[in-house]
């Protein structure tokens, strides 16, 4: 998926000097390089069980929500809109993408791979500490944060082990509890596009806002 991130975003900076737009080349350049210090943030983050919630935020915003922001931005720029209008869009983008990543997150755990777009429980093989795990590491016993331990900081998976984490997760409603943030953040989405009038375009972006929130339903 990096790689495809990779290419994606190698087009659009290739499509931004055919048209010859500097402010989307600058808007595309800086979110290459925000999107780069969220994946090393996130190597940072792996395996440690000490991360906050407010780490795996900061991580979703440069990681994630830069990329959705960047592109909402683009469209501004390229239609000419007003600096207010163009903030609106940026706010938005912001907020659908840690919204997106949010529930990405939870489904996960709770989610089908056909709905993810790739297995069930890769986050947890690949000893990623997401929110779902941060809140049921802060809610847990002392035995049940050993769990979180050995598996996601020492990578010592045992067969069980997955349903095991999805049990707890259960139990703390942690994948419930990050869904309803994404909704939170949905919501400012929504509220970002309050500046724009009723339209078929304001319209297409709500129905991305409720897809993104509304596939962990």
């Amino acid at each position: 998926s990096v790689l495809v991130g990779d290419y994606l975003l190698g087009q659009a900076f290739r499509m931004m000097v055919d048209v010859g737009s500097i402010g989307c080349l600058d808007i595309l350049s800086t979110a290459s390089t925000v999107i780069a210090e969220g994946e090393v943030m996130q190597l940072g983050t792996a395996q440690r069980m000490s991360t906050t919630e407010d780490d795996y935020l900061a991580v979703i915003r440069a990681k994630t929500a830069a990329l959705f922001a960047a592109a909402a931005e683009v469209g501004a720029v390229l239609g000419d809109r007003n600096e207010a209008e163009r903030a609106a869009l940026k706010s938005y983008g912001m907020n659908l993408g840690i919204a997106f990543q949010l529930v990405d997150d939870a489904l996960d755990y709770a989610g089908e791979g056909a709905q993810l777009g790739k297995n069930t429980g890769d986050d947890f093989r690949e000893g990623k500490v997401t929110l779902p795990v941060v809140l049921a590491f802060r809610r847990g016993t002392e035995e049940e944060r050993d769990f979180w331990r050995r598996t996601l900081e020492n990578g010592d998976i045992r067969d069980g082990d997955l349903e095991q984490a999805v049990s707890l997760l259960e139990r703390y409603d942690a994948c419930a509890d990050t869904t309803a943030r994404a909704g939170h953040y949905g919501s400012m989405a929504l509220d970002a596009l309050a500046i724009f009038p009723k339209s078929e375009q304001r319209q297409a972006l709500e129905d991305v806002i409720a897809f993104c929130v509304e596939r962990a339903m």
